[in-house]
């Protein structure tokens, strides 16, 4: 087992080990005292592994009730939300109790909302189930839901008690959930660690799980705890998010995702080759490792319909967006960007 502490709120661990969900009760028992835990899910992955979750948190003496909710990012909006507080309100869950978020980025980030919100804040803990909630969005403590307006426009900080990453079940995933993780485990590559960049160009990331699960958890865990509430160096983590964030919401969400961010990524790597930011060798070795791994580097949106979508993020401030932009396979700069100058950046 790989264990990983991430000081950030009170200071949690991310465990990482094969076959650990079912030890999941023994581990939580280790940092809460057993209580009553409401273990939220979505529809497709209750089904699969809610009873093994429940048992194990029953063996170590915990009082476990189930609720899921309809699977997708549409369903990622303030109704689901709401439904899961009226869940925990008619089921009288209290302070003293704990949230358990079962599945995947979705989940994660819904779940973990209505713990940082219901009855002002109760403890959570996260048990990722696919490979992009395993390595970016169970740690770090961002939490939210979208609005027609914009991903992840509600939301708060609020860091988990405990992350359990096992990777026997992200093996089990589909070729579709498997690659919606695969553009983030390769931006973490591309922002700040060329070595490990490299070694994805060598070998398959579903040959390399825990390496990769345990290298991307690491790299995140440095830049939350320099920069626990993103106003600085976490802003890192956006790397092809902006333009990716903008794709998903001309989809209207039928783009996943890793699918969206992967093809941010090279949006805004043409765009930094063209004003001298990047060389077109790191470029092509971006784009040659997203098409070998059987991720998309194109968009057919318009310029227009992007432009309008990226003007909606909530990560501008103060009119400007603070775009990642690359300098070299393993180094990306944070560049504050004029609202009016938006456009210059997307080819």
């Amino acid at each position: 087992m790989k264990q990983i502490h991430v000081q950030a709120g009170s200071g949690y661990d991310v465990l990482i080990e094969a076959g650990g969900l079912d030890r999941a009760g023994e581990y939580l028992r280790k940092v809460k005292t057993p209580c009553r835990a409401a273990v939220i899910s979505d529809s497709h992955v209750l089904p699969l592994y809610g009873d093994r979750v429940a048992s194990a948190l029953r063996q170590a003496g915990f009082d476990v009730s189930c609720f899921a909710f309809p699977a997708g990012e549409e369903n990622k909006n303030l109704t689901v939300y709401a439904s899961i507080l009226d869940y925990l309100a008619r089921e009288h869950f209290s302070r003293s109790d704990i949230l358990i978020a079962l599945g995947g980025g979705v989940t994660g980030d819904m779940a973990g909302f209505a713990a940082a919100t219901y009855l002002r804040g109760i403890p959570f803990m996260q048990i990722p189930t696919s490979l992009l909630a395993a390595v970016d969005s169970s740690v770090g403590g961002k939490t939210g839901v979208d609005l027609p307006g914009g991903k992840n426009l509600v939301g708060a900080f609020h860091q988990p008690l405990l992350v359990l990453c096992d990777p026997d079940l992200i093996r089990t995933l589909p070729e579709a959930f498997l690659l919606d993780g695969s553009a983030e485990v390769i931006k973490y590559g591309m922002l700040g660690n060329e070595a490990f960049f490299a070694e994805l160009e060598k070998k398959p990331i579903r040959d390399q799980l825990e390496h990769v699960i345990e290298t991307c958890v690491r790299m995140k865990r440095d830049l939350v705890e320099a920069d626990e509430f993103d106003t600085g160096e976490r802003r890192k983590l956006n790397f092809g998010h902006s333009f990716g964030h903008a794709i998903e919401k001309c989809s209207h969400f039928t783009l996943s995702h890793g699918l969206a961010v992967s093809i941010g990524m090279v949006m805004i790597s043409d765009a930094a080759v063209k004003k001298g930011f990047l060389a077109p060798a790191d470029r092509d070795r971006l784009v040659r490792l997203l098409e070998k791994t059987g991720l998309p580097t194109r968009t057919s949106f318009s310029k227009e319909e992007l432009l309008a979508a990226v003007l909606s993020d909530k990560k501008i401030t103060d009119g400007r967006l603070h775009l990642v932009v690359p300098e070299a396979v393993g180094r990306c700069r944070i560049l504050p960007v004029e609202r009016g100058e938006t456009e210059e950046w997307m080819l």
